[in-house]
């Protein structure tokens, strides 16, 4: 396939219903607990497991899938959300291939219900780390966001870049796309890119793509 298809729904749904196309990439941001409607941690921790084991699942098996996340601090408590990842890839089998941080702040600055730094993990059934495919595991900036919620364009390409270089992606897909920023990434590289996006406002944003 070539250029961007964005599709408005759950995608979820979306996954369980459409094998990924065999040369695809995955790079994805689970909604967090205050975007999931009743913002109840003890429903949303075991769906946002779910949630990366059916995306690690629908993975093509020798391709590679991306997840950027923000921990959060609930009730005085922090959630790592890179340990609830890990568990999702025990599930499935699945092996961490590398595991960065992406500045949200300059070093040395106090943040609070949001830390300075994004997690960006990628896995893999069949990628293994080495010397290889290995590239910065601190990145000094998210780039550009087009809303507060969004992983930033540096993060995206960094992320995209490598799934082209090293995981075989021709074709980036992008579960929970919000407004298009990980279809942007592909489309400055010339890939092929699947959105799909629930809020029919950002999903018409990530089908125009970025003006």
């Amino acid at each position: 396939m070539t250029g961007r298809v964005v599709h408005e729904g759950c995608a979820l749904e979306w996954l369980r219903d459409h094998p990924l196309p065999q040369d695809a990439g995955v790079l994805t941001s689970l909604p967090n607990v205050d975007e999931f409607g009743h913002r109840d941690l003890d429903r949303w921790r075991p769906w946002f497991e779910d949630a990366a084991a059916l995306v690690m699942r629908s993975t093509p098996q020798q391709g590679a899938c991306v997840f950027f996340q923000t921990d959060v601090k609930h009730e005085g408590a922090w959630i790592d959300k890179a340990y609830l990842l890990q568990r999702a890839a025990e599930r499935v089998g699945a092996r961490l291939v590398w595991h960065k941080v992406a500045l949200r702040a300059p070093p040395g600055t106090t943040t609070n219900q949001r830390p300075g730094f994004a997690h960006l993990l990628c896995f893999s059934q069949t990628i293994r780390a080495d010397e290889t495919n290995a590239t910065p595991d601190v990145l000094a900036r998210l780039g550009d966001q087009d809303w507060a919620r969004s992983m930033g364009a540096e993060v995206a390409a960094t992320a995209v870049r490598w799934l082209a270089a090293h995981a075989g992606a021709r074709t980036v897909v992008a579960p929970f796309c919000g407004v298009g920023t990980a279809l942007d990434a592909a489309d400055a590289l010339g890939l092929a890119s699947i959105g799909i996006e629930r809020n029919p406002g950002r999903a018409r944003r990530a089908a125009r793509g970025h003006s």
